[in-house]
């Protein structure tokens, strides 16, 4: 097939051949002829000598005006392109895990830019976040049922990103029923999570591995479980033989969730829950002198533009103090963040600061992202969003 060109600006095509994928808007020609074409159109981008460089999502009004779908540019961009690619992201995660509970399309790291799929058995709950990935959602829908034949699939359209690209909002099931709490399964565990009305997609697959690692730290320990939501780390950590875990969350929603998920595993005996904000309540546990031999502090992004970069910052500070001073000698402090625009060594950095601030010392056990599940794209340093620390204190 033939699309429109979209010819770059002369210099701008060095990062595009070296990999990344996407394109900004000051990069390319802005031509009237350009300028007009809908939101979310096929193109071929080339070079300023018009050779071509691959073919991508193209919307004029946004800062990424490009997203590169494929190199090839005599490729045909239609519903077996589309299959191909998540058969590709299936055949990948039937390697990576025995159970169907993970995130099956990754964005751009699974070749299909803008979409997110996460699978947690027979329902699929699909993020379109971009204008080109929407002139394609019921294609990839239809993909999706030959390949999984999945009993629902629910749109989760309601995600910030959608506004940048001129996109409504909405949140739907696209196939099938879903009534009620659906139950899932990690680490042997069952969760019960929301996939209409819940956060995200209902369950964060990116902290499974981190999730582990510390329940293995949690044996015989009282744990505090910050921004719990759902409690997947308070949960896990109880099946790991903790003592005891109160899970705090602003969300009376994900705290019933983790009431559920707990009376479900025969762990409600030892899980409490606080409806609260989180920095409230770490001023009342200091003031009370509480201490716990595990501290979780898994927080919503602080930096969600670099324009938040300095105050978002100055906040995993804060909590890296607030959550240290709350930790019993040669107790443990998992700590994350999930902004993109911060870097991982300028996390790092917070968090050391924030502990010194709090007098305390440690070592660090683990660095680490996000699940085998959530792969990397090469050149795209955006990809690699989730930072999480877990240190040992002193």
């Amino acid at each position: 097939m033939t699309y429109p060109k979209i010819d770059l600006l002369p210099g701008q095509d060095r990062r595009l051949r070296a990999g990344h994928p996407w394109v900004f808007s000051n990069e390319i020609k802005m031509e009237p002829a350009t300028k007009a074409l809908p939101p979310g159109s096929l193109v071929t981008l080339t070079d300023a000598n018009r050779r071509p460089l691959g073919l991508a999502h193209f919307n004029p009004h946004s800062l990424i005006a490009a997203r590169v779908l494929t190199r090839n540019k005599d490729a045909v961009i239609d519903a077996g392109f589309l299959e191909r690619r998540l058969a590709r992201a299936l055949r990948l995660r039937e390697r990576l895990y025995d159970r169907p509970f993970y995130r099956l399309v990754h964005a751009e790291a699974d070749g299909l830019p803008g979409l997110v799929v996460d699978r947690f058995g027979d329902l699929l709950v699909v993020q379109v976040n971009t204008a080109g990935m929407a002139t394609l959602t019921e294609p990839v829908l239809a993909a999706l049922d030959r390949l999984l034949h999945p009993r629902a699939i629910v749109l989760r359209n309601d995600s910030p990103v959608r506004e940048l690209e001129g996109l409504p909002s909405e949140v739907r099931i696209a196939r099938g029923d879903v009534a009620g709490p659906v139950a899932i399964e990690e680490h042997g565990q069952t969760f019960l999570i929301d996939p209409l009305e819940g956060q995200k997609t209902g369950w964060y697959h990116d902290q499974r591995d981190n999730r582990a690692f510390v329940a293995r730290l949690a044996d015989g320990q009282r744990v505090l479980d910050l921004y719990s939501y759902g409690a997947g780390f308070g949960l896990t950590a109880l099946a790991g033989g903790a003592s005891g875990v109160l899970a705090i969350d602003r969300s009376a929603a994900g705290l019933d969730l983790a009431r559920a998920s707990a009376e479900a595993n025969g762990l409600a005996d030892r899980l409490e829950t606080r409806r609260q904000d989180a920095f409230a309540a770490l001023d009342e546990l200091a003031a009370a002198k509480a201490r716990f031999g595990v501290v979780i502090a898994d927080p919503p992004a602080f930096v969600r533009s670099k324009k938040e970069l300095k105050a978002g910052l100055a906040g995993y500070r804060k909590l890296a103090r607030a959550t240290g001073q709350l930790v019993k000698e040669e107790g443990v402090l998992a700590i994350a963040c999930c902004s993109h625009n911060v870097a991982a060594d300028e996390f790092a950095q917070e968090v050391r600061r924030g502990l010194k601030d709090a007098s305390r010392g440690g070592r660090i056990l683990r660095q680490a992202g996000a699940g085998p599940d959530h792969p990397l794209h090469p050149a795209l340093p955006e990809s690699a969003y989730l930072k999480c620390l877990v240190y040992v204190l002193d």
